[in-house]
């Protein structure tokens, strides 16, 4: 009387990893995403690893979460891997109060963002 186990939502040649309340907007996050989407994974991981920007550092840990969960998971050569999609989405957002002139106060906002990339080995040319 078990539960039937769910059914993989992704193909056979893909590997997905998650990061999950990134402390950073999703409009800054989105353009690192950018830089690597359609990218072999060599030359995502050369350019997150030489960018100035600060939210760089754990996009390059999330894409090497993917190849080893592409390697060790589903049995994929780390070598024909690309960054199949890269997409990015709000999550919650702290608001906090800034005393401004006069006894009145300022919002400001401290926004969270989700990331996942999937990692998808290339087929073979015949």
């Amino acid at each position: 009387m078990s539960k039937k186990p769910t059914p993989r939502q992704l193909k056979d040649n893909e590997a997905k990893a998650t990061l999950s309340t990134v402390r950073t907007s999703p409009r800054k996050l989105n353009i690192v995403a950018q830089m690597i989407r359609g990218k072999s994974v060599s030359l995502a991981l050369e350019n997150l690893l030489f960018s100035k920007r600060r939210i760089a550092k754990d996009v390059y840990k999330l894409l090497i979460s993917a190849v080893n969960n592409a390697e060790n998971n589903h049995g994929l050569d780390i070598d024909r891997l690309y960054v199949a999609e890269a997409y990015v989405g709000k999550s919650l957002v702290m608001k906090r109060f800034h005393a401004r002139a006069r006894g009145s106060a300022g919002r400001i906002e401290k926004p969270f963002s989700n990331i996942s990339i999937i990692v998808r080995q290339q087929e073979v040319a015949a």
